[in-house]
């Protein structure tokens, strides 16, 4: 099995225990999101290191093992990206397996388990962007940061409201929204898969200063991110620019 099957698989497999887990559970609130963040994230270890015992893996619910940052290949997941709104019982939650090779996000798979999506890096393609349109920014659905808010007064955005990152991410890949950008305060976990897909699908995906996106770092703090419409990226980092 090749990479990115194995993302799709492991991301496609943890989506569905976690549709379990909220049906079948009696917990509510934090305690449903502790107990679907711990049972994903063993799943998605045991596959991948059954599947890939050399390689390296660094996850939102596990220790880190800092002698990853020696490694070429490592596996970045966030077994449920959007604990709380998976634990409230709305939608947009979402499962990332990236993989960074060479501190690039090489490989990733995306799922969106209530709706049945899974996008990967192997299939990735971004829908054409409606011309003559106000550009959709999509933003956090409880408060967008005053940065994103000023970004997007500037560029006079319509803003669409959702939950996790990776599904604000995917509603750019596939043409809900034109403008991902975020400052809060991110970590690798959260954006590798995504930024992967998004790369692949042939989007501007970059830090908010327009530099790369690295992985693999000691400190897996990344805090800022934006993906977008390729032609938006200039006006996008020209307007941050000007408000910071």
């Amino acid at each position: 099995m090749n990479d990115v099957d194995l993302a799709r698989s492991v991301a496609e497999e943890a989506g569905a225990l976690l549709l379990a887990i909220r049906d079948s559970s009696a917990a509510t609130g934090k305690a449903l999101g502790d107990a679907g963040d711990a049972q994903a994230n063993a799943l998605i270890l045991e596959r991948l290191r059954a599947a890939r015992p050399d390689d390296f893996i660094l996850s939102e619910e596990s220790l880190d093992d800092r002698a990853r940052c020696a490694a070429e290949r490592v596996w970045i997941v966030d077994p449920l990206d959007g604990t709380r709104d998976y634990a409230e019982g709305l939608d947009d939650w979402a499962v990332h397996i990236g993989l960074a090779i060479g501190g690039r996000p090489t490989v990733g798979a995306v799922a969106v388990p209530t709706t049945g999506r899974i996008y990967t890096t192997a299939e990735a393609c971004a829908r054409t962007r409606v011309c003559g349109l106000p550009p959709r920014m999509v933003v956090s659905r409880t408060r967008a940061t005053d940065m994103v808010e000023r970004v997007g007064t500037l560029l006079e955005t319509t803003r669409v409201g959702m939950g996790s990152a990776g599904v604000k991410a995917m509603a750019v890949v596939d043409g809900r929204a034109d403008i991902y950008l975020h400052d809060g305060g991110q970590y690798e976990w959260d954006n590798c898969a995504p930024a992967a897909v998004a790369l692949a699908a042939g989007l501007h995906a970059s830090r908010i200063d327009g530099s790369p996106l690295v992985y693999n770092c000691a400190n897996p703090l990344l805090p800022d991110l934006l993906i977008c419409r390729p032609e938006l990226a200039e006006q996008v980092l020209a307007a941050v620019a000007a408000v910071r």
